[in-house]
This record gives C-alpha cells, structure tokens and sequence, in this order.
C-alpha cells in the first residue's frame, strides 16, 4: 500500500485535553511532516495543522485517535494517490 500526502486539521475546544493531543502527535511522529499550532486565546481554542505523508490506515489510526478525545474535531485531506 502507498503512501499519501494530505492536511489534518484539528480544533481543541478543551484545554485539559491538550497533553492527550501531544501524546498522540508525538507517537505518530513518523507520519507527520510539519505541524504548526496556534493557540487562539481570544476564543479559547487550540487550532492545530498537520502536514501528513504516511499510508491511509497511519493516518487514519492517527486521526482516530484524535477524534475520540472530547472537545477535539478532526478534519483531513488526502491526494487520491
């Protein structure tokens, strides 16, 4: 199976959910090319894009993970091939 490059967008709407995200960015590490996150004080919200290139079953597992966890939404985008 090959490889596909994409954008994982994630909003963090609760905080103390934060060092959860981090554990599972960091175990994924493999997978994720560049991240850049802001914290969005003003709203009270993390927003976090990833730049990914991995198989759809990582990328997938990573996601997953991600979406399980309260207050975090997780959106993606994959190149067909």
């Amino acid at each position: 199976m090959g490889t596909r490059i994409g954008v994982v967008g994630i909003v963090v709407e609760k905080m103390d959910v934060v060092p959860k995200v981090n554990r599972i960015l960091s175990a994924h590490k493999d997978s994720i090319v560049g991240r850049m996150g802001i914290p969005y004080r003003q709203r009270q919200v993390s927003v976090i894009a990833l730049i990914v290139d991995d198989t759809t079953d990582a990328v997938g597992s990573l996601t997953g993970k991600l979406g399980a966890l309260p207050g975090v939404s997780v959106k993606t985008a994959l190149t067909k091939r």
